[in-house]
C-alpha cells in the first residue's frame, strides 16, 4: 500500500494527507483475508493524516477499528521509502486517498516506475478517490498512456465542488483521467463505486474503499 508523504492542502493554510478510512478499511479486509501488507510513501516514516478524515462524521467500524490498533498504527508510523520498494516482491499494490496524492504522486517517478513495474509483471494496480491521480502519467511499452481505453473512476468535479475545494487542488481528477484517454465512469456522488478493467481496479470516493479491496483480493487469493 502506498500512501501519501503529502501535508498542506495548497496554500490554504490547512493540512491534508491521507484519508483514515480509505486506509484503514482496504487495510483490514487484506489482513483479515491473510495477505502481509507492506506500507509504503514517498519520504517513508510517518505520512500525514487529513485532519478532516478524522472528525466524528467520518468514522466507520474500520477506523474505529484503527485508532484502537497501536500495532497497526505503529507500522503506519514507519513506512518504507518508496524509491526502496520493488514489484517483483509483491502480488499487488494499493493507493488509498487523501487529497495528498494530488501534490505528490501524480508525477513521482518513483511511485509511476512503481505502478509500470507492476504493469509488465501482469500484476494488478488498484488506486481509490484521489489516489487515481497516481495512475495518470503512468505509460505502457509503446509510450502510450496506460489507462487510454481503460475503464477508470475516481473523484468526481461535483463531489470535489461539494467539499469546496475545486479552486484549491492543481487540477480536477475527472477532467485529467479523460485527458489522457480514460474512459472515465462515476455513479451519483458520494456512493460507493469500483470498477475493474484487466490490471486497473479503481473507486470513486471513499465509500468505494472497501469495493476496490475487495475486487483487488479476488484478483489475488
Amino acid at each position: 500500500m502506498v500512501l501519501t508523504s503529502h501535508a498542506d492542502l495548497g496554500n490554504t493554510g490547512e493540512k491534508t494527507g491521507f484519508w483514515v478510512e480509505e486506509f484503514a478499511a482496504p487495510y483490514y479486509a487484506f489482513i483479515d483475508a491473510g495477505i502481509e501488507v507492506t506500507l509504503a510513501s514517498p519520504l517513508g516514516g510517518q505520512p500525514p493524516i487529513d485532519p478532516k478524515s478524522e472528525l466524528d462524521d467520518f468514522q466507520t467500524p474500520a477506523t474505529i477499528k484503527y485508532y484502537a490498533d497501536k500495532a497497526t498504527q505503529d507500522v503506519v508510523a514507519s513506512t518504507h521509502v518508496l524509491a526502496d520498494v520493488n514489484a517483483e516482491d509483491y502480488d499487488a499494490v494499493f493507493y488509498p486517498s487523501g487529497h495528498g496524492p494530488l501534490w505528490d504522486l501524480t508525477d513521482n517517478n518513483d511511485s509511476i516506475k512503481l505502478i509500470e513495474n507492476f504493469l509488465a509483471a501482469n500484476k494488478p494496480v488498484a488506486a481509490v478517490c484521489h489516489a487515481t491521480a497516481a495512475l495518470l502519467n503512468v505509460k505502457d511499452a509503446t509510450g502510450a498512456y496506460a489507462i487510454k481505453g481503460k475503464a477508470v473512476s475516481g473523484f468526481t468535479n461535483t463531489e470535489e465542488d461539494a467539499v469546496q475545494l475545486t479552486d484549491i487542488v492543481p487540477f480536477l481528477l475527472e477532467d485529467e483521467l479523460i485527458k489522457r484517454g480514460g474512459d472515465y465512469q462515476k455513479v451519483a456522488d458520494w456512493n460507493a463505486f469500483s470498477v475493474q478493467d484487466g490490471l486497473f481496479i479503481t473507486g470513486q470516493n471513499p465509500a468505494s474503499s472497501v469495493l476496490v479491496a475487495q475486487k483487488l483480493l479476488s484478483t489475488i487469493v
